[in-house]
């Protein structure tokens, strides 16, 4: 197996592990409009079921408001029900042209329990960066034994732990910011 290779596949694993823990961010409620916590949400339209993106315009007008547009006046009511039946935990408002969502602020006791649930999902994220990093590990022994220098074997061990490092403070310092923004009133 070819030694860039591993590396590559490697940093690769562990950096669609930040993109997935950044989205999974994205979902966690902080207290104020924003439109990607309806990113789950799935519509039926027309016998298919699509993202709720793909048939209305989502906007945040202002901080704790979050306004749902449909682009066909008949999706108002399915929208809604969709909403109404997500994990999002916010009743919308519908006037017949719109639908509202007005943000509640959060309690001290529902942030507390945020932090924790994004603390759990950095661990998560933290593992799979390390499950990356043996796995590179493994490959790498195995080509060693293959017939690959023991030296150059050991610099390419140390280059994935240098990776893994720097993946492992990204991860650190995306749960610092959202944790900042959760316990930010």
């Amino acid at each position: 197996m070819d030694i860039a290779k591993i590396k590559q596949e490697t940093e690769e694993k562990m950096e669609m592990t930040i993109e997935f823990l950044d989205d999974t961010f994205s979902r966690i409620r902080a207290g104020r409009a924003n439109p990607r916590i309806l990113d789950g949400i799935r519509v039926d339209y027309y016998g298919s079921v699509v993202p709720l993106s793909n048939v209305a315009t989502i906007t945040t007008p202002d901080a704790k408001t979050i306004m749902v547009q449909p682009w066909e006046k008949q999706m108002l009511r399915v929208v809604e029900k969709a909403i109404q039946d997500s994990d999002v935990g916010i009743t919308p408002e519908n006037n017949g042209e719109v639908i509202r969502l007005g943000i509640p602020p959060l309690t001290e006791e529902r942030r507390k329990q945020l932090v924790r649930q994004t603390k759990q999902e950095s661990e998560d994220a933290k593992i799979s960066i390390r499950n990356s990093r043996r796995e590179g590990i493994d490959e790498v022994k195995k080509a060693v034994k293959d017939g690959l220098a023991e030296d150059i074997g050991k610099d390419i061990e140390n280059d994935l732990q240098k990776i893994h490092d720097k993946f492992i403070k990204k991860v650190d310092d995306l749960f610092a910011a959202k944790e900042k923004e959760i316990l930010t009133v």
